[in-house]
């Protein structure tokens, strides 16, 4: 029986030699899949940038690029012997290597590896009581990231030198990754301070006579760049943190020599440096020293003639290499007086690459340990669900099949089952054929929506008892489903997916829950019928999982969120109340659940009514099924976001449900790529032994659940063989969807209803299991 709603008049065929345009739906499906490229694009954006930031973050930890290896015991056979005798200073005017001492009865205190937030103001509190300068050797990554401590130094008056980014052992690297190391201190300390220096501090130096044959040619190179190496006279040891007098005494140079001093103001707990600082500085003024910088030491040890052929060869080099000089350009212009003659102000390319430097490892520094946050919040909710889903699992399972259970009186009366079609000629005789071979009573209406490859005509055709088939244009899913509702005769109303197929006792199961009158809908147990391919086992996995541990759960949480548009069944007075279907989402099933549970209705679900049917072959059609899933569902929550605050029922289920709902199947799996990052990034840069195990852990937790899923169902555990595959592939791609729903969320936009290529293959169960 055909019943028309919409009456029609047959088109005119085209003008001949003319191209027909395309439809108004055709034009609108162009356009809606404009503004999705885009949105993908975002979202592809930000997991690259999230990917980034830890990069950035592991950088400045040397975690990712760090290198821990210190060269001891070499030869320097190739070191010049003046240049092993000599003072702690080392130049290079004209190409020859000299060497500076600090002159008697002077101290130059140099301080390395910081700046430290907790050690370094402290120091430098000191030496503005005592009234000394101090010569910091600084790291860049700790330059970029206390920005503010490095402009206070250099504003009291203190010089500043390169101690590279990373803290490494320049002997071990290549010539690309020492200029590196320099040039991006040199950028760290531009945008922290505005200026750029020329004095510079390897790792792991001591005295000019540890010099060996691999770290010469760094020195020699930088010496051409026209870098001043600095070395020590005198080491304090405090890193081996003796006691404060030991600190003091090591210091103190022998027979009223000057020296340079080495201290530290970071790289560990440097209390007791902070205690022996003042009482070493007393000491050395009661002796009669002054206190200098390196280039202030260099100032008073050069005659006029030498400082004035060191500026010229300066000069010179500044002007032939302006590309390769410290901070990236030609820096003439001095920032500070004597004691700082070794700064140079930062202008250009090179401050404002500095100052972006500066602002992108803030950036990293408030977003990583953010994110560290949110996966121990994210792991915590992960595993509270999966023992959450299990208890309750467990006990639903034993509830519902206990012997004596009911839902009460047999409910035999007829139903009808609303199929809306649209193109769907693959499936719609399988469907009804299945339908037909119910052992409860059914009325079958196909509501054909507008279809153009004869969906109506097959299902006309095929002569099967009890089938209507009700012809509208196309209007989309929620209006096919509220034509059927309002053609049904009878009181319950079964509504599925044209692309379904019910075994025949499907349907008796799946009402009987209606016995009790406080039910107003019920959710089915949806299957995976073409599971023999890659994807679609990834699927049986997923909707196994999803039918019998997160219904369960939700069932007796009484807060089912969604009832399938695959297989779910309604009282018809209900759904009209409601008001119907609503197109206001792309989520019509979680819509009408929700909008159930609020008014008072209780939502089941019933594990023995099972349908099958026909998931997405191809990843496209995957990504499109579960974009519209994911952003149709945040629609729906923001769309009785009310419930949070209303009383009875609807405030029941906007506490309970609303809550479980967000931070389950939004939160959570937004946030849930976080564990695969930073899985990943442990594996490369920090320990792989230890994520791998904590990796398998996790996996283990899934496969518990997962087979003990399996086992409600009934189901074969073959399929648990590609659960890891489907943790490194399938997974990812269902967290880059839901960011895409998310990101549209944040944008606005609407789909229509979708319209996925179909095969037919899902015919009976048997066979499928």
């Amino acid at each position: 029986m055909t019943t028309p709603t919409t009456p029609t008049a047959p088109p005119s065929p085209p003008a001949r030699g003319r191209r027909r345009g395309p439809s108004r739906i055709g034009r609108a499906a162009s356009r809606a899949a404009a503004l999705q490229r885009p949105r993908v694009l975002l979202a592809l954006l930000l997991l690259l940038a999230l990917t980034c930031v830890m990069l950035l973050d592991g950088y400045l930890r040397a975690e990712v690029g760090g290198d821990e290896r210190v060269r001891t015991g070499a030869s320097a056979s190739d070191v010049p012997d003046d240049v092993l005798d000599g003072g702690p200073i080392l130049t290079f005017p004209g190409g020859q290597a000299t060497t500076v001492s600090v002159p008697d009865k002077t101290i130059v205190l140099t301080f390395d590896d910081g700046p430290d937030p907790t050690w370094t103001p402290q120091v430098l509190d000191i030496l503005d009581e005592y009234d000394v300068p101090g010569t910091f050797f600084l790291v860049g990554s700790m330059i970029s990231r206390h920005p503010g401590i490095v402009r206070d130094l250099v504003e009291q008056g203190n010089e500043v030198g390169v101690h590279t980014f990373t803290h490494v052992d320049l002997s071990y690297q290549s010539e690309a990754r020492v200029t590196r190391e320099i040039e991006q201190t040199q950028l760290a300390l531009a945008g922290a301070a505005g200026i750029t220096t020329t004095l510079f501090r390897a790792p792991y130096s001591s005295e000019t006579n540890a010099i060996d044959d691999y770290s010469w040619p760094v020195y020699q190179n930088l010496g051409e760049d026209g870098y001043t190496s600095v070395f020590i006279d005198t080491d304090s040891d405090d890193w081996k943190r003796p006691g404060v007098s030991k600190i003091v005494e090591w210091a103190t140079p022998e027979d009223d020599e000057g020296a340079s001093v080495l201290f530290h103001d970071a790289g560990g707990e440097r209390s007791q440096t902070i205690a022996a600082l003042p009482k070493y500085i007393e000491k050395m003024k009661a002796k009669g020293y002054t206190f200098t910088t390196v280039s202030g030491a260099m100032a008073d040890q050069q005659s006029p003639q030498q400082e004035a052929d060191q500026q010229s060869q300066q000069q010179q080099q500044q002007q032939q290499q302006e590309s390769q000089q410290p901070g990236g350009g030609r820096q003439p212009e001095q920032s500070g007086g004597g004691l700082q003659a070794a700064h140079h102000k930062a202008t250009g390319a090179t401050l404002y690459e500095g100052k972006a430097l500066v602002a992108a490892v803030a950036v990293a520094e408030w977003t990583v340990p953010a994110l560290s946050v949110g996966l121990v919040i994210v792991g915590v909710a992960v595993m509270g669900r999966f023992a959450m889903m299990l208890v309750l699992a467990r006990r639903h399972h034993r509830q519902r099949n206990r012997r004596r259970f009911s839902w009460g009186p047999p409910v035999t009366g007829p139903v009808s089952v609303v199929v809306p079609a649209y193109n769907e000629k693959e499936c719609i005789e399988a469907t009804l054929r299945s339908l037909a071979r119910s052992t409860h009573p059914v009325e079958i209406i196909v509501v054909e929506d507008g279809s153009t490859d004869g969906t109506a005509e097959i299902a006309e055709s095929l002569g099967l008892p009890g089938v209507r088939v009700v012809r509208q244009a196309n209007a989309g899913k929620p209006a096919a489903l509220n034509n059927g509702v309002r053609h049904a005769r009878y009181d319950i109303v079964v509504m599925m997916d044209g692309d379904t197929v019910f075994e025949p006792d499907t349907v008796r199961h799946l009402v009987q829950p209606f016995a009790d009158p406080a039910v107003g809908a019920v959710a089915g147990n949806a299957k995976v019928g073409n599971r023999r391919t890659l994807i679609g086992a990834w699927q049986h996995i997923e909707y196994v999982m999803g039918f019998n541990l997160d219904r369960r759960m939700y069932d007796l949480l009484r807060c089912m969120p969604t009832i399938p548009g695959a297989i779910g069944a309604f009282r018809r007075e209900v759904v009209l109340q409601a008001g119907g279907m609503s197109d206001d989402t792309l989520a019509e099933d979680t819509d009408i659940t929700i909008a159930l549970h609020r008014a008072g209705w209780r939502v089941v679900y019933e594990e023995h009514a099972r349908a099958w049917t026909e998931a997405p072959g191809s990843l496209g059609q995957l990504w499109s099924q579960r974009y519209r899933w994911s952003y149709g569902t945040m629609q729906a929550l923001w769309k009785h976001r009310r419930s949070l605050t209303d009383k009875g029922p609807s405030g029941r289920f906007g506490r309970v449900g609303m809550p479980l709902v967000v931070l389950f199947q939004v939160v959570t799996p937004v946030f849930a790529p976080l564990i695969d990052v930073f899985t990943v990034y442990s594996m490369v840069f920090v320990d792989f032994r230890a994520a791998l195990l904590a990796w398998l852990a996790v996996l283990g937790v899934q496969l518990v659940c997962a087979a003990y899923a399996f086992r409600l169902d009934r189901e074969k555990y073959r399929y648990l063989l590609m659960m890891p595959l489907q943790q490194l592939a399938y997974r990812q791609m269902m967290y880059l969807v839901l960011i895409h729903s998310c990101v549209t969320a944040l944008t606005g936009g609407r789909l229509r209803w979708q319209k996925l290529k179909r095969t037919g293959e899902v015919g009976t169960p048997a066979g499928n299991g």
